[in-house]
């Protein structure tokens, strides 16, 4: 290991610690005492080498727990690149008609798979067979039921199913999730979660319904119906939701381009929240209760945070995502971590559900009721 990388590591580790350590005080740091983490390490291949991947990739440079050690890939020159710049061997790069031979590679534990949403299940399946551990894109499927067939094929092959909720592992997030749980916010009222962008390329595979399983909602809608969740700590039971088109042919038939739509919880606690391919400016949430609020933009981007609650700013120093993800993903498969916010299998088909339920009350106008 070279010192580039274990100088990375100490500021990257140290950086994510700092906010969490009771009474801290910058004179008290010395990183140069900290030793180089020395346990198992998750050797990963990554399936899908488009621009997500090289993120992930090039995040995994300084991960401490987790290494790049194959691909998986359908355009051979991709291939011949990454192994060039990650000095990936021959042995650990296979293409989609061949990969269920990682059965057989001992240097590849996980497979993450980043491909188009309509591809995730066959290839979780081939992977889990294979007895490698499987992390997958959001959203995991393209509904409910393929998402719950991935879930029964992990558990059938005594493998792990983690879906990649990068936010899960964000320190401000988690923050304002630990504020919740510790009543400082008090009884949670209501949440507005606003995702959106104005999407570019109209042939991009994003906008066509075979692979992406619809549009905005499965790419970005996502974030805020996962975040309501987390935020508000409750699992929805009822949705409604109307649909907006003003570019039909860009948007296809199955494929959304603006949703409106609404949740209600248990408590009584409702979450209003829009999901668009057609606006930028949109990545805001807010969360409010009897006693505080939290409000974050950007929400959700890559970074860095901003976030702010009734007591003022927070000040949680930024650490790229998918490096976080991917050592905490690493911990969780290795060492059994339990993480504040799940990222299981489970967790991607609760997700599933409710967009099953939205495309349902756009559809039909009517309230949809979740068990």
């Amino acid at each position: 290991m070279n010192t580039r990388r274990v100088f990375l590591q100490k500021i990257t580790a140290s950086a994510f610690a700092l906010p969490f350590m009771p009474d801290f005080n910058f004179e008290n740091v010395n990183l140069s005492s900290d030793a180089p983490y020395d346990g198992p390490v998750l050797r990963v291949a990554i399936m899908g080498l488009g621009s997500y991947g090289s993120r992930v990739a090039e995040a995994m440079l300084t991960s401490t727990m987790a290494k790049l050690t194959g691909v998986i890939s359908g355009t051979p020159s991709k291939i011949k690149e990454w192994q060039t710049k990650y000095n990936i061997p021959e042995k650990n790069c296979y293409n989609y008609e061949n990969f269920d031979d990682i059965k057989n590679n001992k240097d590849i534990d996980a497979v993450y798979v980043i491909t188009p949403n309509a591809l995730h299940h066959d290839q979780v399946i081939r992977v889990a067979k294979a007895g490698k551990h499987v992390i997958c894109e959001k959203p995991m499927a393209i509904n409910a039921t393929e998402g719950q067939e991935m879930v029964d094929a992990c558990k059938k092959a005594n493998v792990k199913l983690l879906v990649g909720y990068r936010m899960h592992f964000e320190p401000k997030t988690l923050e304002i999730v630990r504020m919740r749980k510790a009543g400082e916010l008090g009884k949670i009222l209501f949440f507005q979660g606003l995702c959106g962008f104005k999407i570019g390329d109209p042939t991009q595979w994003r906008l066509n319904k075979a692979l992406a399983g619809g549009g905005a909602m499965m790419d970005i809608g996502i974030y805020a119906i996962n975040g309501s969740r987390y935020m508000i700590g409750e699992e929805p039971i009822w949705v409604t939701a109307e649909e907006t088109k003003t570019d039909p042919i860009k948007f296809k038939e199955g494929v959304d381009e603006t949703i409106m739509f609404q949740l209600g919880f248990p408590s009584g606690a409702v979450a209003s929240c829009l999901s668009t391919y057609n606006m930028n400016n949109l990545d805001r949430f807010f969360l409010n209760g009897e006693k505080g609020f939290a409000e974050m933009q950007p929400s959700t981007g890559y970074g860095p945070i901003k976030a702010r609650t009734n007591i003022g700013e927070l000040t949680h120093p930024h650490v790229t995502h998918q490096t976080v993800q991917m050592d905490e993903m690493a911990a969780i498969i290795l060492q059994g971590k339990q993480p504040m916010v799940p990222v299981d299998g489970e967790e991607g088909v609760r997700d599933l559900k409710i967009i099953d339920a939205i495309f349902a009350a756009a559809k039909t106008g009517k309230k949809v009721e979740l068990k």
